[in-house]
């Protein structure tokens, strides 16, 4: 892990992501108790609401975000949305009406929705060499996975010292303190995308490269049994363990450690074999995971049994969430990133919105059984989709033919522009009308405007 860490630009950010994370999880706990206090008995309805309204806003706003984020500049992009997110946690304290909470926490998470995917796509034009970008993605991946084991830890101790109150508090300083380390580092100038689109072309552009890109589409079937294992542990583990099993809260606890173990075990050893061979077969490994394990929930395992199965859906998670930026980064040029990687969080969100109610309904109407039934078919068609969109093997170019075009977009003088010119147009990138003659070439390929389809049949 020491390659991207020696990076003073990536060590700022990934502290500032950490610190970030971990005000986060203290707030995840406040909230209950804040919930609790306004809404008593049906404090489990607003929670309930609120996390619909935050994957609602991650949904609705990722795109918005994603469609303008080349146009602005990035740093005080990332700056200004950590300070409102400051602002608005700061603000939770003084409410008075769940409504209130609610305008909040969809505020707020609009906020994170455009804050995320534009720190995922400056961290490829920070680190260029994908060694250390694979590195950077599983040190991501840990962050996560320890902020989602030691922020429930840290919450109590602080408790110890102040009310739920303070841990808002304290999030908003974690807001002001990842602003001044953004604001501490110079960013990379994001690449202008040679591309000319209507603000209506420009918010589906993202979503049009993933659908288009077969890699990518069989990234986003793999995310839905990704959230259907998150959802099961989320959702299912308190009923589970208190209700069906007679556990403990520490006996909870302990089974959303084990989800944590089998992540961060995958984070730490992915990187390594990732350099050695393609994404691919992980990839599929983890969709066969998550569908192994949800298969073994259907024989009303034992607490021990329990705790290997969420193991095993962690591991599968990771071995999906891990790779993914690889997979972008790898699908779109370097000015198109904003939108594909805002694209990526507001698809893989919305799977997490219908996986949420799907896991929670079919548990208390039809049965634990059932649900993990339910659940594991559903994983192993999506890895079978997968699979499916991914078909054919890896390579480096792709042979494909241009017919003759007139257009007009930003652009360099690569290989589809080689024309004349009379010394108006300015410097690269321009735009002028120009003409492209047939062309048939191999490179590697990803979706843009002068690739907006794959070839067939799909080669990777």
């Amino acid at each position: 892990m020491n390659g991207p860490l020696a990076n003073p630009v990536f060590r700022r950010l990934f502290a500032a992501q950490t610190v970030a994370l971990v005000g986060t999880g203290l707030s995840t706990v406040a909230l209950g108790l804040f919930a609790y206090q306004l809404a008593g008995p049906n404090a489990g309805q607003v929670l309930g609401t609120a996390l619909a309204l935050k994957m609602i806003a991650y949904v609705g706003v990722a795109p918005l975000v994603g469609a303008i984020a080349h146009r602005l500049p990035r740093r005080r992009l990332l700056v200004g949305l950590d300070l409102a997110r400051a602002l608005l946690i700061g603000l939770l304290p003084w409410v008075t009406e769940i409504w209130h909470v609610y305008a909040l926490i969809f505020l707020l998470n609009a906020c994170s929705a455009g804050f995320t995917p534009t720190f995922q796509a400056t961290i490829p034009d920070i680190l260029t060499d994908e060694r250390s970008y694979t590195r950077a993605l599983s040190l991501s991946r840990l962050a996560y996975d320890l902020e989602n084991l030691l922020s429930p830890t840290l919450a109590a101790l602080a408790l110890l010292a102040m009310s739920y109150h303070g841990l808002f508090t304290l999030n908003a300083l974690t807001f002001v303190v990842s602003a001044a380390l953004v604001l501490s580092v110079i960013l990379p100038k994001p690449a202008a995308p040679h591309r000319a689109a209507t603000l209506r072309e420009e918010l589906t552009y993202g979503l049009r490269v993933f659908l288009a890109t077969p890699r990518l589409r069989a990234l986003l079937a793999l995310y839905v049994a990704v959230s259907l294992a998150g959802a099961m542990i989320i959702v299912n583990s308190v009923v589970i363990v208190r209700d069906r099993l007679g556990g403990s809260e520490f006996d909870t606890a302990l089974a959303f450690v084990a989800a944590g173990v089998g992540s961060i075990v995958v984070a730490l050893l992915l990187p390594r074999l990732l350099d050695r061979t393609h994404d691919r077969p992980f990839l599929w490994a983890g969709g066969g995971l998550i569908t192994l394990g949800l298969g073994l929930g259907i024989a009303d395992p034992s607490f021990m049994a329990l705790l290997t199965i969420w193991c095993l859906l962690g591991a599968g998670t990771s071995l999906i969430q891990t790779p993914a930026g690889r997979l972008i980064r790898r699908s779109c040029h370097s000015g198109d990133r904003p939108a594909v990687f805002a694209a990526q969080f507001a698809l893989s969100h919305a799977c997490w919105l219908v996986a949420y109610p799907l896991v929670g309904w079919l548990g208390s109407t039809a049965g634990l059984p059932i649900t993990f039934s339910a659940s594991a078919a559903l994983a192993g068609l999506a890895t079978g989709l997968s699979i499916a969109f991914w078909r054919g093997a890896p390579a480096g170019a792709l042979t494909h033919d241009h017919p003759a075009q007139d257009h007009e977009h930003p652009h360099l003088h690569d290989e589809h522009h080689q024309h004349m010119h009379e010394g108006w147009e300015g410097p690269e990138p321009h735009v002028h009308p120009h003409y492209h003659a047939p062309l048939s070439h191999a490179h590697d390929f990803v979706i843009d405007d002068h690739h907006p389809r794959w070839p067939r049949p799909a080669r990777f």
